[in-house]
């Protein structure tokens, strides 16, 4: 598998797949998610004439940890590393629950350059609900701020698995590899990243990009309600959004028919670089 080194010596791994001369899509997946878990995604959009590059983030997939600096900032970096070492340009960003605040989080740091645009895939850009934002993590406010997230990723109860069918139900399984029985477990260094991603507020930056934004909600997300895609595009006057009925957190796996088409119909290449 190729890999880049980023700026901290670390080795991260990614898959390419179409014409190397083509127009790139960067497609990050979320927490304890693979690049593989874009399986879905990944032969539509080479097939519609795009360079896809589904990108591992550190501690995921077949990339390495790295030292202690299990945090947003450093994830964000990375996409910048990857983006330098492949010298990638008029990229568009697609990023998948966490790996959507990774997205901002290398804008926040470096900047648009070389971003033609960004899909944010049913991820709130602040997951702690307060009175000017109600739109995060089911039942994640001020009372439970350090402690909601202290052993993993609680159940909200909202739209449990069996109410998905079976259809939805293997598609996650299948790209997710999950191991039969038994809960998830987490790693220390997951944990201190899952409790940075929950605490921060990317509402700044998405107001602030320069380039179009899609955000796409699945309407029965199991997280947060999917009002979130379009109060974030409400943020930005080149930001729109959409959702996704039937579709879970999970959106471009468990509907992924739908997800394709609301992505190529974004990525459209005669449409005007504007937008």
């Amino acid at each position: 598998m190729p890999t880049i080194t980023s700026s901290d010596g670390t080795r991260l791994n990614y898959v390419e797949t179409g014409d190397p001369a083509a127009r790139p899509v960067v497609l990050i997946a979320g927490f304890k998610a693979a690049a593989t878990t874009w399986s879905y995604q990944v032969k539509p959009l080479a097939r519609a004439g795009l360079r896809v590059i589904a990108f591992d983030r550190r501690g995921h997939g077949a990339s390495e940890i790295g030292p202690d600096d299990h945090t947003m900032d450093r994830h964000g970096a990375d996409i910048h590393d990857l983006l330098r070492e492949l010298e990638l340009d008029d990229v568009t960003l697609v990023g998948q629950s966490m790996g959507g605040n990774a997205i901002w989080s290398c804008v926040r740091q470096f900047g648009t350059g070389g971003i033609r645009d960004i899909v944010i895939v049913d991820q709130t850009p602040k997951m702690l609900n307060t009175a000017d934002w109600p739109f995060g993590f089911y039942d994640y406010d001020a009372s439970n701020v350090d402690t909601l997230f202290s052993s993993g990723i609680p159940d909200p109860g909202r739209h449990p698995a069996k109410s998905k069918g079976l259809v939805r139900i293997a598609r996650v399984l299948k790209a997710m590899d999950v191991p039969k029985g038994g809960k998830p477990t987490f790693t220390a260094a997951e944990l201190e990243l899952l409790d940075d991603h929950a605490k921060r507020d990317w509402r700044s930056t998405v107001a602030e990009a320069d380039v179009p934004v899609l955000f796409i909600a699945g309407a029965e997300s199991e997280f947060w309600p999917s009002e979130h895609a379009a109060a974030s595009a409400a943020l930005n006057p080149r930001a729109s959004s959409t959702v996704i009925e039937r579709d879970g957190h999970a959106a471009n796996i468990e509907q992924p028919g739908r997800f394709n088409t609301e992505l190529l119909g974004f990525l459209q290449p005669a449409a005007s670089p504007d937008r």
